[in-house]
């Protein structure tokens, strides 16, 4: 009986050994994630757009530091809503990533007013990847060469002058309409279906003026083609570094810019956000993901994780304000 108990006891034993190797080997695996699972990079936009350039930059490089394959899938529609509601329905398990942006987190809270998700609660904010600001341009036709001049002619004659937009909503539509609020200026709204045609339009003296991101306005702006009277970033930008923030032309404290980040579903495991952040970090400021971000007139930022968070709700908070005093509501 005793050699019995003793056999049970030793039984008993490799059991719980094999148990607390099982649970080990189990924390080990998920501990060295990534898997041999791709990794999915959403971009709640159409393919060939800004956000989506940016995405397909950063899932290379990211890949490559993680040993990863991510893949760039476009998911567009709404301004960015479908792809995020798609996103926060997914496992928040580090395989299903979003690129962000100042449309789908910062002002759509804002345009509709049942959106599916709520865009600080649902989601993990991991990295500011790059802002970009606008360029505040007029056509070659206005009479002013500063942004003192311009406002002094907007209010000198006002409803005569007019602005080209991406559409209502959009972030040079708030952004323009966030400086008529701060400079007490008055300039109708064109809404156009993009930058494309709205900057053709700027150009033939359709419309007057335009706020646009300096990458798809600065070949104009160098050719002398369009006036860029200011930067709408807190800081000037080295593409323009003659062209003076709207902060220093007398109107202190503003700033519009576009921005873009990375995103992951709510509730993301601390042993999976904390090497995302890691890998953002190292190559957003290595030798591929800078120049290139640099290239296109974007500024590599430094905000991730809590910090991100609170510049979310910093954002949501501004345009807000922005969408209720123009009245701009897109359901």
């Amino acid at each position: 009986m005793a050699a019995i108990r003793l056999h049970r006891r030793v039984r008993m034993a490799l059991s719980g050994l094999a148990l607390a190797v099982g649970v080990a080997a189990c924390g080990t695996a998920w501990a060295a994630w990534p898997h041999d699972k791709p990794i999915r990079m959403i971009v709640p936009y159409a393919a060939g757009g800004s956000t989506d350039f940016i995405a397909r930059k950063l899932a290379e490089s990211m890949g490559k530091d993680l040993g990863a394959n991510i893949l760039v899938e476009n998911r567009p529609g709404a301004a960015g809503t479908v792809g995020s509601d798609y996103v926060v329905r997914q496992p928040s398990d580090g395989y299903t990533l979003m690129m962000g942006s100042v449309s789908s987190q910062g002002s759509a809270p804002c345009l509709y007013s049942h959106l599916p998700y709520d865009a600080e609660k649902d989601f993990t904010p991991l990295a500011v990847i790059a802002t970009i600001p606008n360029i505040l341009e007029v056509g070659s036709r206005v009479p002013a060469n500063n942004l003192q001049e311009l406002v002094a002619l907007l209010k000198k004659e006002p409803h005569k002058y007019s602005y080209a937009s991406n559409g209502a909503g959009t972030s040079n539509n708030l952004a323009m309409e966030l400086f008529k609020t701060t400079a007490g200026v008055s300039v109708t709204q064109v809404p156009y279906r993009g930058s494309g045609p709205a900057l053709i339009d700027l150009l033939g003296g359709q419309v007057d003026m335009m706020m646009d991101v300096v990458m798809t306005s600065y070949p104009y702006v160098k050719d002398g083609k369009l006036k860029a009277l200011a930067v709408t970033s807190g800081q000037r930008i080295p593409m323009l570094p003659d062209v003076p923030t709207v902060a220093e032309q007398g109107f202190p404290g503003f700033e519009a810019i576009v921005w873009f980040g990375l995103f992951a579903p709510a509730h993301l495991p601390e042993n999976v956000r904390k090497p995302l952040i890691a890998s953002l970090e190292k190559v957003l400021h290595g030798p591929v993901m800078k120049p290139y971000l640099e290239s296109q007139g974007a500024q590599v930022s430094d905000v991730s994780g809590k910090a991100f968070g609170a510049m979310v709700h910093s954002e949501i908070a501004k345009w807000c304000k922005v969408a209720k005093e123009a009245h701009i509501h897109l359901n």
